[in-house]
């Protein structure tokens, strides 16, 4: 308004207040209350604050880890375990008080454990042989009993959401009594903090430095529903519990024992209690260790040159330290490579073979090398997990440890066997096998020849002769346009001698997973003797490029094919040459496979009172499958009917079938099982 006179005291002055451009409430203050409440969160000291006195409604985050994030479920935020949690928060943690026995506690929690067979695997390897203070098969145990049922265990946890897994390590276990005592009573503790009855079995293991419990939970509580543990209860609760205990028992730690632990850990090759420290001072800028501190000062600075000397640490000036930024990372690497060594060495004692870790080599779960050997050792890379590492003692001279193996994939292979560890794929596709037989000796394939086929088979995978056979086209277009097979005009395939190894070859450069084959479940001294088709056969025969060294486990396979070779030339199967070498019986392989099928169907035929009888090329059988035989030749599948049975070469598929009937096609020596409403294996 003209000539208006605007008032200048500063309570009616007009303010911009500008906010985000769209933001609702932009120009509203913040109260300093919310501001200290906000700059708190950021920090990850709202804990600290809800447990001096501030409000309730500030849900805290996670030390270090700044506001909370948002989760699918509000319990577990608070969930059993919180009042415990909030007590001790105001009281302080006796873990963190001088004198309390150091507990370290590892958990994970599995979603849908029992989808997928994985929560199986994982009870049967923390089972594994080795594990128990004797040597033997750790012993699975409960509440009440020394012998848990581990079946009926994951039967009970079958449908829950979620499992719980802990390992719980005392650093003082080798001087404490009884380790499952010990666990019982920390069970039983947790149940009482929790509120509920807990399903849960352990396992004791003894092969590590320090001995140590596995403790899995079902993820139901006593009334059905889903247990919902706090976090900061799985996090801190259950080591502040098992630290109780284990100081209740052994008397608190005393000075000199905490000093003899920590020069312990000045040299050690992995993350130590005196690393934690050295980056808690880091975290105020550069470690000035001038002058004599007192206290663990010598300890650190000794702690300090052996990383120097790692490559982890350096001075800034003569007494002013920094660390690298990759410090914790690299040294707890470390110390699970030092793991994994420790492992080799002790699979390599256990065979009476002298240890040599300049010969120890390195796969993990991304390595396109195949490793060939004896099959020593298996054990849970991650022992809260599921993934399986090996260790094999190769034919190249040298021991392998291979990480990451699915369980899935070690379904059937026995410790002692010889395996093939790599990205192949299991063999040849029944595919490309068909494709080889309907080329036939010329080499070509012919859509058209091939329909004939397919329509005069008793059964054809599908139902669909046409689909059946398109199938194979597609196969074989993909082969094209990888340059192994070639296209003549439409419908007619050249395809190479070579075809075979070359399909293989290109299905594991696909491959994402590694594979385990079982090359056979023999020893080497089994297989000098046996009278089927043996791995070292395949060596004798082999055109290839032999992988073979003459030094360790390797010198073992070249000794052994020379005595193989010895019992070949006894029985007729081999024969010297001309210019002395050695000759074998063409078809050598197969003939020794027909052998022992006819000796094994004869003499399992007698114990069933039943009829043998061997499967040609192209022939069908519908059947019960009865049991896996493991034979010199290979594994394979009994499969009996009324009037006879038959045994054909086993396939991964169907270890879930026995006892059910099933049918398949045998075509170029192996089984195309028809399951379901599958159109065929391999296809």
């Amino acid at each position: 308004m003209a000539g208006a006179i605007m008032p200048s005291d500063d309570e009616t002055r007009f303010r911009v207040r500008p906010g985000k451009i769209r933001a609702k409430g932009g120009g509203k203050a913040r109260s300093f209350l919310s501001q200290m409440r906000a700059s708190l969160r950021r920090s990850g000291a709202a804990r600290s604050y809800h447990a001096a006195g501030g409000s309730p409604s500030q849900k805290p985050g996670r030390p270090g880890q700044g506001a909370p994030r948002r989760q699918g479920c509000r319990g577990v935020r608070q969930g059993r375990g919180a009042a415990f949690v909030r007590g001790r928060q105001v009281a302080g943690w006796v873990h963190q008080r001088a004198g309390s026995r150091r507990v370290i506690v590892k958990s994970r929690m599995i979603r849908a454990p029992g989808r997928d067979g994985r929560a199986r695997a994982h009870l049967r390897y923390i089972q594994r042989d080795g594990t128990s203070r004797d040597g033997e098969r750790g012993q699975l145990y409960g509440p009440e009993s020394d012998r848990a049922d581990g079946d009926a265990f994951l039967d009970r946890g079958r449908e829950d959401r979620h499992q719980f897994r802990f390992i719980v390590s005392p650093e003082d276990a080798d001087q404490m009594q009884d380790l499952t005592a010990f666990t019982r009573d920390l069970m039983e503790q947790m149940e009482t903090d929790l509120g509920t009855k807990l399903d849960w079995v352990a396992v004791n293991h003894f092969n590590t430095g320090r001995p140590h419990a596995h403790i899995v939970i079902n993820g139901r509580d006593d009334q059905g529903e889903d247990l919902v543990i706090n976090g900061d209860y799985i996090t801190h609760g259950l080591r502040e519990r098992a630290t109780e205990l284990v100081t209740l028992e052994l008397g608190p730690e005393t000075a000199l024992e905490q000093r003899r632990k920590l020069e312990n850990m000045v040299g050690q090759d992995r993350f130590t209690q005196i690393d934690r420290q050295l980056l808690a001072l880091a975290d105020e800028g550069p470690i000035d260790m001038r002058g004599d501190q007192g206290g663990d000062h010598v300890l650190r600075l000794r702690r300090l040159a052996k990383l120097e000397h790692m490559g982890l640490a350096g001075q800034a000036e003569p007494g002013v330290w920094t660390l690298s930024p990759e410090t914790e990372k690299t040294l707890r690497e470390l110390g699970e490579r030092g793991d994994i060594i420790r492992a080799m060495n002790r699979a390599m004692r256990e065979q009476g073979r002298a240890p040599d870790p300049g010969l120890f080599v390195f796969h993990d779960a991304a390595s396109r090398v195949t490793v060939e050997g004896h099959l020593i050792d298996r054990h849970l890379a991650d022992e809260l997990g599921e993934m399986i590492g090996l260790v094999i003692d190769g034919v190249d001279g040298r021991t392998h440890h291979v990480t990451g193996i699915d369980p899935a994939a070690l379904e059937g292979v026995r410790t002692g066997g010889i395996v093939a560890v790599g990205p192949e794929a299991a063999g040849p596709r029944p595919a490309d096998r068909e494709i080889v037989a309907v080329a036939g000796q010329g080499g070509v394939y012919r859509a058209d020849v091939h329909l004939a086929r397919a329509q005069a088979m008793p059964r054809i995978p599908g139902g669909d002769a046409d689909a059946y056979v398109a199938s194979h086209v597609r196969r074989l277009e993909a082969l094209r346009r990888a340059g192994i097979a070639e296209r003549i005009e439409d419908g007619v395939w050249q395809v190479p001698g070579d075809y075979l190894d070359r399909a293989v070859a290109y299905d594991t450069a696909g491959a994402r997973q590694l594979s385990v084959r079982v090359l056979s479940n023999l020893d080497l001294d089994a297989q000098v003797t046996a009278d089927g088709a043996t791995w070292l056969d395949r060596g004798l025969v082999s055109r290839g490029t032999s992988d073979v060294v003459d030094s360790g486990f390797g010198h073992e396979v070249i000794a052994a094919r020379q005595r193989r070779q010895e019992r070949l030339l006894e029985r007729g199967d081999a024969w010297h040459g001309p210019d002395g070498d050695i000759r074998y019986r063409k078809g050598l392989l197969a003939t020794l496979e027909r052998r022992e099928l006819e000796r094994v169907g004869g003499e399992i035929a007698v114990a069933r009172s039943t009829s043998f009888r061997a499967l040609a090329d192209g022939e069908t059988m519908r059947g019960t499958l009865r049991e896996k035989v493991r034979l010199a030749s290979g594994t394979y599948a009994l499969v009996e009917n009324a009037q006879e049975f038959v045994l054909v070469p086993w396939k991964p598929v169907i270890n879930r079938r026995i006892g059910q009937e099933i049918s398949g096609v045998m075509r170029a020596g192996t089984m195309d099982w028809q399951l379901g409403r599958q159109r065929g294996l391999g296809l």
